[in-house]
């Protein structure tokens, strides 16, 4: 941020800029700001796998208030839990190039500004839960923040190289969420769902991980990528993924989805599996960079997990 830039904004802070057209313009920079700092892009995740989750919990439609009220109490979790993260990371932020224009990194927002924001998101989320839809969902939220804040962020993350393994956990809770929005309660195939996230997560992240493995060696962040061998990396994402597949074909039997989702779970476990062992194949051939495509995995993790969960949410709605 230029100094034209941080005096305009604290000349509308101060309410001294008086040229209306200058005064929204950075209005909206600073609120583009806030935005940020819930990172939109990762919430995608939670309207991914929230929602039809809902769906298969409630056999059909659940009521569109509870839909709504579920997504907000959610995103505001997830906000509130992600600008304590970029609190906390700020200084590593700054050491890399994927995360140097992150708002705290650039002073668009102050620690300060970030610190109360984060937290008063959290606490906002909690309540919306409990008072609009469910104590057992605002309790799950909550464990969601704590989880990825203290055990992921400032526990795991600096310490270990099974930092995204573990920490990941936070990040399988929207659909437990989603689950006991409706039921009031958490059933083995909410588990199971939250398994299957939970094994997706390190093939998910590990090849971004390979990707800017300089920027985390840089920044003293050992992930996987940065202290095991590439073939050890890829040795443990077959392993996750087969575990991940399991773990969805496991949901079948319990009875509460129909054949949409069974053929979608065996197909794209399938193609997601192959995309996985030919990245280890061309581990061993030694291939880097873009030949070796670690970018093609991260992506193809997307496209598997949204396309298991239109499913999931299609199935409850096709009888053969």
């Amino acid at each position: 941020m230029s100094a034209t830039q941080g005096a305009s904004i604290r000349d509308v802070g101060q309410g001294g800029d008086r040229n209306p057209r200058r005064a929204e313009r950075t209005a909206g920079s600073v609120i583009r700001a806030y935005v940020a700092l819930t990172k939109p892009r990762i919430i995608e995740l939670l309207l991914i796998t929230t929602i039809p989750t809902m769906f298969l919990a409630a056999g059909g439609f659940p009521s569109w208030w509870l839909i709504v009220a579920t997504m907000i109490g959610g995103y505001l979790a997830a906000g509130g839990a992600n600008t304590l993260n970029m609190y906390l990371d700020r200084d590593i932020d700054a050491k890399m190039k994927r995360t140097k224009n992150r708002p705290l990194v650039t002073g668009e927002i102050s620690a300060r500004a970030a610190l109360i924001f984060g937290i008063a998101l959290s606490i906002i989320s909690s309540l919306w839960l409990g008072l609009l839809v469910n104590w057992v969902s605002a309790a799950l939220a909550l464990g969601a923040i704590l989880l990825y804040v203290v055990f992921y962020t400032m526990i795991l993350k600096r310490r270990t190289s099974q930092n995204i393994v573990w920490g990941g956990i936070a990040g399988c809770m929207p659909v437990l969420i989603g689950w006991s929005a409706v039921t009031g309660t958490v059933s083995w195939t909410a588990v199971l769902l939250f398994l299957v996230i939970f094994f997706w997560t390190p093939p998910h992240y590990w090849p971004l991980a390979e990707k800017f493995s300089q920027d985390y060696a840089d920044a003293g962040v050992p992930m996987l990528p940065v202290v095991a061998t590439r073939m050890s990396v890829a040795k443990q994402m077959i392993m996750h993924t087969v575990l991940m597949v399991a773990s969805s074909l496991a949901i079948i039997p319990l009875g509460h989805t129909g054949w949409v989702y069974a053929v979608s779970a065996i197909a794209v476990g399938a193609w997601f599996t192959w995309l996985v062992i030919r990245y280890a194949v061309r581990v061993g051939k030694g291939l880097t960079g873009k030949a070796l495509g670690p970018m093609t995995v991260f992506h193809g993790s997307i496209t598997y997990l949204t396309l298991l969960f239109v499913a999931l949410a299609i199935d409850p709605f096709v009888q053969l």
